[in-house]
């Protein structure tokens, strides 16, 4: 009996040194694949953003675009970067269609936005800019060949915009007044003119200095009219930017040193007028 006993005894030791050892290597294991798998996790994270996210809508010439080695080249792209070095900042440039730079920037997926963003009072209910630094009006631009020469010759026919841009608020409000048939939108100038060069639409209204830029290698398109709104561009952020007084005052040291200017004249060809938001030190938006 003795003996039965101690043999059950050490059978159950047994049994559980064995039932102790098959958990500890599951558990090991499980820690091994938990391992693995943050490892991979961590490899595919993706990078750490830099101080300032800017979105770009790239493919809008010349302020944003990229060059035949892909590199984002540009009018706001030179002035984000030069604003970015001088606060001791880093830049890394996503690239975002047009009507999404604003939910981004509320959102705080970007810092910055940049694309040739007009300051308006509709904007200024939300979002913040830093002073002007470029000075635009719309234009009607048409193909060479057409018999449209204004405005008003625009009766019954298709024009192109982009998507809510300051010349889709300006046609959608005169639509009535020149006898629109259609507004048709685009995410982008290079989009719209191939359109407007295959007789798709028969008008395109957009800014002019991106107009005359894209046209001037491209005989077969011209500029109707000249559409006076007298809009001013500038870096576009949130209300609460921690970094937005830090840009304005940069941005005033570049006008005053000619760096603005300069920059202008390199990318348009043309020295900008004393008087213009290029130049002249100009207060920050408000309402």
């Amino acid at each position: 009996m003795a003996t039965v006993i101690g043999r059950s005894a050490s059978h159950e030791s047994f049994r559980r040194k064995l039932f102790t050892r098959k958990k500890y290597m599951k558990l090991k294991t499980l820690a091994a694949k938990m391992a693995l798998t943050i490892a991979a996790a961590v490899a595919a994270a993706p990078v750490l953003a830099a101080d300032w996210v800017v979105g770009a809508n790239i493919g809008n010439v010349p302020w944003q675009f990229q060059d035949a080695s892909g590199k984002f080249v540009g009018f706001e792209v030179d002035l984000v970067n030069e604003v970015a070095k001088r606060a001791g900042k880093s830049v890394q440039i996503e690239n975002i269609p047009f009507n999404g730079l604003f939910p981004a920037v509320q959102s705080g997926r970007i810092q910055i936005a940049i694309s040739s963003i007009t300051i308006t009072a509709k904007r200024l209910e939300s979002l913040a800019f830093a002073q002007p630094y470029y000075d635009s009006d719309q234009s009607l631009s048409v193909l060479k060949a057409t018999k449209i020469e204004k405005l008003e010759d625009l009766a019954g026919k298709t024009v192109g915009v982009d998507t809510a841009s300051t010349g889709d608020i300006y046609t959608t409000e005169n639509t009535g007044k020149y006898k629109i048939a259609k507004i048709s939108r685009y995410e982008g100038l290079a989009p719209a003119m191939l359109d407007l060069a295959a007789g798709r639409i028969d008008g395109y209204i957009s800014d002019i200095p991106a107009v005359e830029y894209y046209i001037k290698d491209k005989p077969q398109y011209r500029i109707a009219a000249r559409i006076p709104t007298n809009e001013r561009y500038s870096f576009m952020f949130a209300k609460t930017f921690a970094d937005a007084g830090k840009i304005n005052d940069i941005i005033t040291t570049l006008k005053k040193e000619g760096f603005v200017a300069a920059t202008h004249q390199k990318w348009f060809g043309t020295t900008p007028p004393a008087t213009s938001s290029s130049v002249k030190v100009m207060d920050v938006p408000k309402l």
